[in-house]
């Protein structure tokens, strides 16, 4: 058994799962109902929120540990904080906007 184990390279047994959990999540997301879309934006918010505390960290470990740390991991920790800032910003606006199509309209 731990042969077979050993012989799953694990750069393909996680290529795997992130294929497998791109697929799930494009059906999940696509198959809510629209009065389920505004919780779901602010839980990518909540989610995003942690990445950029992760980005956070990735772009100043060189400047607590007195360190100039590994460049790649602080540029790719500055793109994910980048991405993520958006990824927040632009999930509120569009949960305002879903809000705002449940108000009633002033007269």
């Amino acid at each position: 058994m731990s042969d077979i184990a050993a012989a799953v390279d694990p750069f393909v047994f996680r290529l795997s799962i992130f294929v497998l959990a791109v697929f799930v999540g494009y059906y999940v997301v696509w198959s809510v109902t629209p009065a389920l879309h505004t919780p779901l934006m602010s839980e990518t918010n909540a989610i995003s929120s942690v990445i950029v505390v992760g980005a956070l960290l990735a772009v100043g470990v060189g400047l607590v540990a007195d360190d100039s740390g590994p460049l790649w991991a602080r540029v790719l920790g500055f793109f994910a904080l980048t991405f993520a800032s958006i990824n927040i910003f632009g999930g509120f606006l569009v949960t305002q906007r879903m809000l705002g199509m449940y108000q009633k309209k002033k007269k």
